[in-house]
């Protein structure tokens, strides 16, 4: 059974950095398109970042772009989003999926929590 577990959610000051990790197992991560969506509180899940299955194409988010990086070691199975000169709007909810089309995915994970406040 695939499966993805987030960690490193937590609660940061605005303009600290954080860094997510999402383990993945039961399928080959490697052939697959990973992408981060974060839902905000009271708001609709939010595409953010799309990395492809051997790392050289990448994508963001207007709202993300040149802040957040996205990252994979395939060897790991892990995927990753380095988030620096975090804002209050960064706070969410943030889930790895599996796939390039995260909506039209199968496979989330549970989902760990970012909270940017003073």
């Amino acid at each position: 059974e695939a499966q993805l577990v987030e960690s490193g959610g937590a609660m940061v000051q605005p303009g600290g950095s954080l860094r997510l990790s999402c383990a993945a197992s039961g399928f080959s991560f490697s052939s697959y398109d990973m992408s981060w969506v974060r839902q905000a509180p009271r708001k609709g899940p939010e595409w953010v970042a799309l990395i492809n299955s051997g790392g050289a194409s990448i994508y963001y988010a207007d709202s993300v772009k040149g802040r957040f990086t996205i990252s994979r070691d395939n060897a790991k199975d892990t995927l990753y989003l380095q988030m620096n000169s975090l804002k209050a709007e960064d706070t969410a909810l943030y889930y790895c999926v599996r796939g390039g089309d995260p909506f039209s995915s199968d496979t989330w994970g549970q989902g760990t929590r970012v909270t940017v406040s003073s």
